[in-house]
């Protein structure tokens, strides 16, 4: 699985003004950051807006990226809920042509138990034709897959890795001393990175890479040679402006930035409102 290893970036949908997909610049985004080096692409997944893109255009997003891609890197497809049986249809509606895996979310919501985290996901992974990724993130889902369950699910044929979000290093620690061999952890905190590859992770499925994917991807990949001390000097430099990507949600920051490089318009859509005139101040002052 070494294909996921190093810098993933969970790519933003662009929409024009009128919140209509901006296909253009979609693929303009993709070769932005394949041509800063990324490792390869999530699609669909929560930077993406996925729960207010359609289903259909869900489609549309995905058969354009994967034509687009056509084999340049690997792809990871975001399948997840908080209905399993809906997650099974949707995997099951799937076209997997030139997919690697799919990265899946903990259930939300619900709250599920640490039990019925543990069946969805076994659901999961056996009704999928590609290796899942598991995503804890708990800021978002208001539960917490814990480190038990997550190396239990570690010993399914096909579950490869864990995006892990928690912010939790202990939880990543004790993941990562007791994985079985070849299971991937990876960062699911931008700014975290560089500290967790220094105790064992494997790199990062990022959303400031979207802007940066030169910068972001170059700082992992000199973490992953145990260059720390180079590695913390361009993780420094994202340090007063990872927060700001969060202060309206994401992708509200990212989206802004991307504007301001003219990759792609800063709309987003409802319940999301585009980013401030003071927070957009910001990012330009910081930028």
């Amino acid at each position: 699985m070494d294909k996921f290893k190093g810098t993933g970036v969970a790519l933003v949908t662009p929409f024009k003004k009128d919140l209509s997909v901006d296909f253009d610049g979609l693929k303009k985004l993709v070769d932005f950051n394949i041509n800063g080096g990324v490792n390869y692409l999530v699609i669909n997944g929560t930077t993406a807006e996925s729960v207010t893109t359609t289903t259909e255009e869900k489609k549309q997003i995905l058969d354009t990226i994967r034509n687009h891609v056509d084999g340049r890197v690997p792809l990871v497809y975001g399948i997840g809920g908080n209905n399993t049986q809906a997650v099974l249809d949707t995997i099951k509606a799937t076209d997997f042509h030139g997919i690697s895996a799919i990265l899946s979310v903990s259930p939300y919501y619900n709250k599920p138990s640490q039990a019925g985290i543990y069946q969805h996901y076994v659901a999961v992974a056996d009704a999928c034709p590609v290796p899942v990724i598991l995503y804890n993130v708990p800021g978002r889902t208001g539960s917490n897959m814990t480190a038990d369950t997550t190396l239990k699910l570690a010993h399914h044929d096909n579950i490869i890795g864990i995006k892990e979000a928690s912010g939790n290093l202990e939880q990543c620690m004790h993941i990562v001393k007791n994985k079985p061999e070849g299971f991937l952890v990876i960062s699911g905190e931008d700014i975290l990175t560089v500290p967790m590859v220094s105790f064992g992770m494997d790199g990062v499925i990022s959303v400031l890479a979207n802007a940066f994917p030169e910068k972001f991807s170059n700082m992992v990949k000199l973490a992953l040679e145990n260059n720390f001390a180079e590695a913390s000097k361009l993780m420094f430099d994202f340090l007063e402006l990872n927060p700001l990507m969060y202060e309206e949600s994401n992708p509200v920051g990212v989206k802004a930035v991307l504007q301001l490089y003219g990759i792609c318009e800063d709309s987003v859509r409802l319940p999301l409102v585009e980013a401030s005139a003071g927070l957009k101040t910001k990012i330009q002052n910081l930028l």
